[in-house]
């Protein structure tokens, strides 16, 4: 367990507020007790455990995948009683019981092998356990679905309820007669059943009630109806009776009986009753995890802190209802660098990010997600220490600055290398230069004892010791010197200003009297603190500029990917369209032959069956020399020649052309030079001016009618 320093830490880091928001997204009481206390581990191994379990658990939840953990039971009291000897559970007690042991067969039944390698954190919550199927199958034995004890239990229960019966069935006959004949008397009140004491009864009219024999079990409210047990019917009630008595006991012994033969698995179950709220906890952790974007950061042994894009969680939460949006932190603790001294305005968000960086330390090492870029790295602390805000002593009746010095002088005793400390405001509460003189042994003797933490401070001998020793590192909180408003944004590397005169002017303060408090302020002071000011608001102006060029960077990149994307297209459909008209002379060449080996096979016949070969040569030579076969392109030209015809004149962006090999028609959409644009239907082709020829459409002939 991590130590912290004082008792309140938690609380001023708002840990305890992580725990409430985590106890109320618990549903079983020992998941809301584990969220309720909270461990925060010094041990990596557990930590990256911890952490694993609610990176899978949040990755199912955002999947939509079903796990089974339906049944959140508090069954603490009922398996500790059957553990104890000669104790008696209820069918009640023992129904749970076979819920909570149904539970962990389908927990080991969702865990085939596939998910125990998918899911090896969730997995290992059930490595040390199994399932034990007599437990359910003993208590089924015994109980049916709705907790009664069935009748095969025990060959005793079994002849009693056959006796129970053949009496009741006896007692009803009798009470029926009973009950018509009186109701004929005219002294039935109600004819329906009614039972007191356990005993069966009949409803007379009051003015009757002595004219029937037997016992009166009471009387109506309005005393107008008396409840009579017949005489006839005393003796069957009393067999009844012993026959029920006779059935709780024996029921009982047989409850004694299964408490005692499962009493054995105690332990089993009380360990299945954790496995169930374990994964409980585990759910409420992953659920808060989606709630404040949280996300398994890197784990480093050793003292380290790198977060890139932190939010502190709660005021993420808040800022979501009212649509703001919350600044990140973005920081860096190492063995180079491990103080960090935040400088700048009052309310620019110095504590906060601050309290930012504590909380989301004690967060990750409780098993939390937190809310980082994923390329953020954490180390682990085994000691947290904290001091911020108004610490008066009311028990030792010390002022703000002595509570202070104790409380310095603990950190610095205690401190080493793997302590995390924070304190708001050093030196604050005494004389400045004397107050500051201090603060700078303080931070000197941390830097010795190796100690990580975050210091937020006005005093700019600290600013400029920070600047000059070894291990600490400047920060400042980014402040708009023209709106006057803090940009809660965090600066490493430089210290802050605390715009009190740019503040003071900007408010409308008379300027004799800024003029005067400059005049009392030390020449060097106040030189320093215009240079920070005048630093700052530079390095802003750069990051901006930085951040202008990044943008139009980015632009440009993308501009280029879609440009050679497009590049790539119209180089696709090119060659499509080459291939298209590569395969339709292909196709025409290939009808030739076809027809050309045909009529070669014929004259081939006529030769084997003539005499007269004279003949066959003469097809032979006209075929081969003479009389030539048009290409099937002759068949597209005599379509063209009857619908175009070819005029003289230069090309232009608009016109209709043919193209001469192919004899398709187009229309020009563009010229590039001494190459075309076509476009054939829906292609546009690239061609040679020369290899195109103008035409119009042929007149229509005029018809007589």
């Amino acid at each position: 367990m991590i130590r912290y320093f004082p008792e309140s830490a938690l609380g001023q880091l708002e840990f305890d507020k992580i725990r409430d928001l985590l106890a109320e997204k618990c549903k079983s009481v020992f998941g809301k007790e584990k969220a309720s206390s909270l461990r925060i581990h010094t041990r990596r191994e557990i930590i990256q455990v911890e952490l694993q379990r609610t990176h899978e658990f949040k990755g199912l939840i955002e999947q939509s995948q079903y796990f089974p953990n339906e049944e959140h039971l508090n069954l603490s009291r009922e398996i500790k009683l059957l553990g104890l000897s000669g104790a008696v559970l209820g069918s009640d007690a023992f129904l749970m019981i076979r819920k909570l042991a149904d539970a962990l067969r389908q927990i080991f039944h969702w865990f085939d092998r596939e998910r125990r390698m998918a899911y090896s954190g969730l997995a290992s919550v059930i490595q040390d356990t199994y399932y034990e199927k007599a437990i359910i199958s003993s208590i089924d034995e015994i109980l049916e679905e709705n907790g009664q004890v069935r009748d095969k239990a025990s060959a005793e229960l079994a002849n009693i309820r056959m006796s129970l019966f053949r009496k009741r069935n006896e007692l009803r006959r009798l009470f029926d007669r009973i009950v018509t004949r009186l109701n004929k008397s005219g002294f039935v009140a109600e004819t329906e059943e009614a039972f007191l004491n356990g005993r069966r009864v009949v409803a007379l009219f009051a003015e009757h009630k002595r004219q029937v024999k037997g016992i009166l079990h009471g009387e109506s409210d309005s005393r107008k109806t008396s409840f009579i047990e017949p005489e006839e019917t005393i003796g069957l009630n009393n067999e009844i009776f012993s026959l029920e008595h006779e059935e709780s006991r024996e029921i009982h012994r047989i409850l004694l009986e299964l408490t005692a033969k499962l009493s054995v698995y105690a332990p089993l179950l009380l360990t299945y009753h954790q496995t169930v709220g374990e994964y409980d906890f585990i759910q409420a952790k992953a659920r808060l995890a989606i709630e404040v974007n949280g996300i398994f950061p890197n784990l480093q042994d050793g003292s380290h802190i790198q977060l890139i894009e932190a939010y502190h969680p709660l005021l993420l939460i808040y800022h979501r209802k009212s649509n703001k949006k919350t600044i990140p932190v973005n920081l860096r603790l190492d063995d180079k660098n491990r103080l960090l001294v935040i400088s700048g305005p009052n309310a620019g968000g110095k504590t906060v990010t601050m309290k930012t960086v504590g909380l989301l330390q004690l967060m990750m090492q409780s098993g939390l997600l937190i809310p980082v870029h994923p390329h953020s790295t954490l180390g682990i602390f085994k000691q947290v220490m904290i001091h911020i805000g108004d610490t008066q002593s009311l028990e030792f009746e010390l002022s703000t600055y002595s509570s202070h010095l104790i409380n310095m002088k603990h950190f610095m005793e205690e401190a080493n290398g793997r302590t995390l400390f924070f304190i708001d405001e050093l030196g604050s509460g005494s004389d400045p230069n004397l107050g500051g003189a201090f603060a700078e042994v303080i931070l000197q003797e941390l830097v010795k004892k190796n100690a990580f933490g975050i210091v937020t401070t006005h005093y700019l001998n600290l600013k400029v010791m920070a600047n000059k020793t070894p291990g600490i590192i400047n920060g400042a909180m980014a402040f708009d010197e023209k709106s006057l408003q803090p940009l809660y944004q965090l600066i490493i590397g430089k210290p802050g200003s605390s715009y009190t005169f740019s503040i003071a002017e900007r408010i409308g303060l008379n300027p004799e009297l800024i003029q005067s408090a400059r005049m009392l302020v030390d020449e060097d002071h106040f030189r320093l603190d215009k240079l920070l000011n005048r630093t700052e608001q530079d390095l802003r102006k750069l990051e901006n500029r930085e951040n202008e060029l990044q943008h139009l960077l980015k632009e440009n990149q993308k501009l280029k990917v879609e440009l050679e994307k497009t590049l790539h297209k119209e180089k696709h459909k090119q060659q499509l369209v080459i291939l298209q008209e590569q395969n339709k002379i292909s196709a025409e060449r290939y009808a030739y032959l076809k027809e050309m080996e045909r009529k070669l096979k014929q004259i081939i016949f006529d030769w084997r069956k003539t005499d007269n070969k004279q003949e066959v040569v003469k097809q032979m030579q006209a075929l081969l020399f003479n009389q030539k076969e048009k290409p099937a392109s002759g068949k597209i030209k005599q379509k063209f020649d009857s619908r175009y015809e070819e005029v003289d004149g230069i090309i232009q962006p608009g016109d209709q052309v043919k193209m001469k090999r192919s004899h398709q028609i187009g229309n020009v959409r563009e010229l590039r030079g001494k190459k075309a644009v076509v476009q054939v239907g829906l292609i546009p082709i690239t061609m040679d001016l020369r290899d195109l020829v103008l035409i119009r459409d042929k007149p229509m002939p005029e018809t007589n009618n």
